[in-house]
């Protein structure tokens, strides 16, 4: 194993941490854009393989990431489903909704996912075969809980309120999505791999907002039972989970979950997670992202600590969330320039 990224995966603590950054390949880079207009609009970027795989491609070649995460998006799979998916310019994605029996009734069973989402497993192989033998290819899904929530909504909401609502009216109905969105994601990540990825990630951008057992219930359970079943699938996979939001409930993640790395947001110090996250397993995370915009003595000096706090230890360096399209793409190039330059003390 050569990669520096499944490396740092597998447990091993490296002299320079490989980075890569969620939402790479994103609006704040001209070339996206540009990729993007020629498209014409944003799910047709999604499913189009030769233009996900070039936006894909694009800040690879621009900066050398150590990883590179194939360009789609957490609602697909919802699509996939049965949803109707659509986005409106400037307010972002809308979904038909899942609130009744009848709606859920209406959906297609995880095994049928696979016709609509064959444009991305299409992309994941143009990337396995154009990318440079250094980079690792990482799949991803969204979360069952947090994929839910905008099921549920029918968009994104501030609180998750329509589903915490729905979970409390009608646990059976709240459940039983959950359970079809663990399976679905199960399918979806399992053709990722087979058509090339080399780990892949979870994303539960809304982990935060479930509190107590619920938080174990519908962010680590469904988190546990898709890592068990691609590892089962899969031998070997590097399985990330990312259940943003969690604090001081990181801790202990790596054996609940299963997970080889556990992604941090910037709402615990790299400091804390050295002491209570990483002796479990490699780390990664967690340079707040607004430094992506401000850049400056700021940007090298919080970037140089959180490599020295977690130079003790397996290590990939990221973001604590995705890169925002107000980001200045100089910065991005002075962050991997000072991981790249850091010995850890």
């Amino acid at each position: 194993m050569t990669k520096t990224l499944l490396r740092a995966l597998a447990g091993e603590t490296l002299p320079t941490p490989p980075v890569w950054m969620m939402r790479q390949a994103g609006r704040y880079l001209p070339e996206y854009r540009a990729t993007r207009e020629k498209a014409g609009d944003f799910l047709s970027l999604c499913y189009t393989p030769d233009l996900a795989a070039e936006v894909t491609l694009q800040p690879i070649r621009r900066y050398g990431f150590d990883g590179a995460i194939l360009f789609a998006d957490i609602l697909l799979l919802p699509q996939a489903l049965g949803a109707d998916l659509w986005f409106v310019k400037g307010e972002g994605p809308r979904l038909s909704t899942i609130t009744t029996d009848d709606e859920m009734r209406g959906l297609k069973r995880a095994d049928e996912v696979h016709e609509t989402l064959s444009p991305v497993y299409e992309t994941v192989s143009i990337l396995a075969r154009e990318l440079p033998s250094e980079t690792t290819l990482i799949g991803f899904a969204g979360a069952p809980w947090t994929v839910a929530t905008y099921m549920i909504a029918g968009r994104g909401t501030p609180d998750q309120g329509p589903a915490h609502a729905l979970k409390a009216e009608n646990r059976p109905l709240f459940e039983a999505l959950i359970d079809r969105l663990t399976e679905g994601t199960i399918e979806y990540l399992s053709r990722q791999v087979e058509a090339g990825a080399e780990c892949v990630k979870l994303f539960d951008s809304w982990a935060g907002s479930l509190t107590g057992d619920d938080f174990l219930r519908y962010a680590v359970e469904p988190a546990r039972t898709i890592t068990a079943a691609l590892k089962a699938r899969h031998p070997g996979l590097p399985v990330i989970a990312f259940p943003r939001g969690a604090g001081e409930r990181y801790a202990g993640l790596h054996a609940a979950i299963g997970a080889d790395c556990i992604a941090l947001d910037d709402g615990v110090t790299a400091e804390w997670a050295a002491e209570h996250v990483q002796p479990a397993g490699c780390v990664q995370g967690n340079l707040a992202s607004s430094h992506m915009v401000t850049g400056g003595d700021a940007l090298v000096e919080e970037t140089r600590r959180i490599v020295r706090a977690l130079s003790g230890g397996p290590h990939v360096f990221n973001l604590g969330h995705g890169i925002t399209p107000d980001a200045d793409p100089e910065n991005v190039r002075l962050m991997i320039e000072t991981v790249r330059g850091t010995v850890p003390a």
